[in-house]
């Protein structure tokens, strides 16, 4: 068979799955199997598939078509221009995520704090989009998933700009700690109930406690909110990315605890995704 084949009978099997875009997951795991970028693809479509490779190849089609993530299969997922390992233990990084990113740039800092970092994709983006004269902190309560970050960290020649702390949000960071321009979270926010509705793809493989509280998906900004000023600078501004439907009750919970100029901002769907707070300088 030819590699054009075996695409083929991947992508169909993965249509069988109920696989959203079979044919781009198909090719992304032969990619990953071959070792080339996905467009080199279309150069060996006419090309004799060894046995060994498609044997291999087969595996990951009949992971993906029982919805384990594309990303726990090849290890890495691409967020903001740049690759990141990903393992079970960390939140698959999504291109929503990348408002946060955007909103957080677009502020002076040179101190960020990220709370429940995961793989380290926000934290490690922002410090990559900036010069050397930045810091930041990832905390997390998973210790696997702080494992990941590092590695992250390291990929990306950030490691002497960045540390990383297990433990329960801000209760994680040294008691010493100097305060944030910037403190970012996409901290789990998925209600309990609403839990049996993911898709297979997150609901089965992605770590539970960076899904939902168990609760009614606000236990983490409240908690959240509540500790940020007492770690911000004068001025200093909180981002926390949400689900669409929360938009006013986060925006009340930064009002509460006295930080201003509240705004919500949307994703490229249209959806309310990032809510943003300040500080008061006085």
């Amino acid at each position: 068979m030819t590699w054009d084949q075996v695409l083929r009978q991947a992508t169909a099997k993965l249509t069988l799955g109920g696989i959203s875009d079979p044919a781009r997951d198909a090719r992304r795991l032969l990619a990953h199997i071959l070792g080339v970028e996905t467009a080199r693809l279309s150069l060996i479509g006419a090309d004799t598939a060894p046995a060994g490779l498609t044997r291999l190849f087969d595996d990951l089609i009949d992971q993906r078509s029982r919805r384990v993530p594309v990303s726990h299969l090849t290890g890495v997922r691409q967020f903001y221009g740049r690759r990141f390992a990903v393992t079970p233990d960390v939140l698959d990084p999504r291109p929503e995520t990348e408002v946060l990113i955007e909103q957080a740039l677009a502020l002076p800092w040179t101190r960020v704090l990220d709370l429940g970092t995961g793989s380290g994709c926000i934290l490690l983006t922002l410090l990559a989009e900036r010069n050397a004269g930045t810091f930041g902190i990832g905390t997390d309560l998973s210790r696997a998933a702080l494992a990941v970050a590092m590695r992250n960290a390291a990929d990306l020649r950030l490691s002497d700009r960045v540390q990383f702390h297990d433990g329960d949000w801000l209760d994680a960071l040294p008691v010493s700690c100097a305060a944030f321009d910037l403190i970012v979270s996409n901290p789990p926010y998925i209600a309990l109930d609403e839990v049996a509705d993911l898709a297979p793809d997150v609901g089965l493989y992605e770590p539970r406690m960076a899904l939902t509280d168990e609760g009614d998906g606000l236990g983490a900004y409240r908690a959240i909110i509540r500790a940020a000023p007492a770690h911000l600078t004068g001025g200093g501004a909180l981002l926390v990315e949400i689900g669409p439907t929360q938009a006013q009750v986060v925006s009340d919970l930064m009002t509460a605890t006295g930080l201003t100029g509240i705004a919500v901002h949307r994703d490229l769907d249209g959806r309310d995704r990032v809510v943003f707070g300040r500080k008061p300088r006085n």
